[in-house]
């Protein structure tokens, strides 16, 4: 068995490749092509694309081979509920239970948020999407629900491929997503205990997210 070092190496470096489109939807994953590729053994290449399978990255069927996990509307629209359902009653019950150091954590990420600019085509989209992560799981991590956290991380991990393959896909449709003073605003509605409106706020941001994403899968499962 490889070391888990190798394996997670192996991992992040696939997982990279498919968040940039390199390896595309329902691309087969041939372990000989992978071992020349990333210059490694088949063990960590096999392991690697196992932990990529947990999470939904990598379609793995015995027998058949291994594929880069496919896109559609039917998942997207799937994920597009439960994203709405898990972050309103996650955002809920943070407004309720939050603490001071809550509050603090959320005013930390959103700080580390502003310190980007939109630069068109050189922006750094990857480090933008890991901030804007952070800062909306503070949002929601004040409500210490362990489990309902894991589910919207599992949730947003998945989003976050369909927006990058959107993405690669159309570069000029994310510029209307760098918002900070949308960003801003929920931060101060959920800070102020404005519930409604916090929740309001938040769906918006995602209904149009997923918007955006929709309007260019089609065209991608088509290639």
């Amino acid at each position: 068995m490889s070391s888990p070092t190798l394996t997670d190496k192996v991992a992040k470096l696939i997982c990279q490749d498919i968040l940039s489109g390199e390896l595309k939807p329902n691309q087969k994953l041939v372990v000989a092509e992978l071992k020349e590729k990333y210059n490694v053994g088949a063990s960590p290449i096999r392991e690697a694309l196992i932990q990529l399978s947990w999470i939904k990255y990598v379609k793995l069927e015995p027998q058949k081979g291994c594929w880069v996990a496919p896109i559609s509307k039917v998942e997207l629209y799937d994920l597009h509920e439960s994203l709405k359902v898990v972050s309103s009653v996650l955002l809920e019950k943070s407004i309720k239970e939050g603490n001071e150091g809550w509050e603090l954590e959320i005013l930390t990420e959103f700080h580390k948020l502003s310190r980007f600019k939109f630069q068109g085509e050189n922006f750094n989209w990857q480090e933008w999407e890991e901030r804007q992560e952070a800062f909306y799981t503070s949002l929601l991590s004040g409500c210490f629900s362990k489990n309902m956290l894991e589910f919207f991380t599992d949730i947003i991990r998945q989003v976050k491929r369909y927006r990058r393959i959107s993405l690669n896909h159309s570069p000029k449709n994310f510029s209307e997503l760098f918002n900070l003073d949308e960003h801003e605003k929920i931060m101060k509605l959920t800070l102020d205990k404005d519930l409604d409106g916090a929740k309001q706020q938040l769906a918006e941001r995602v209904n149009r997210m997923m918007k955006e994403i929709e309007s260019t899968v089609d065209d991608i499962e088509m290639t």
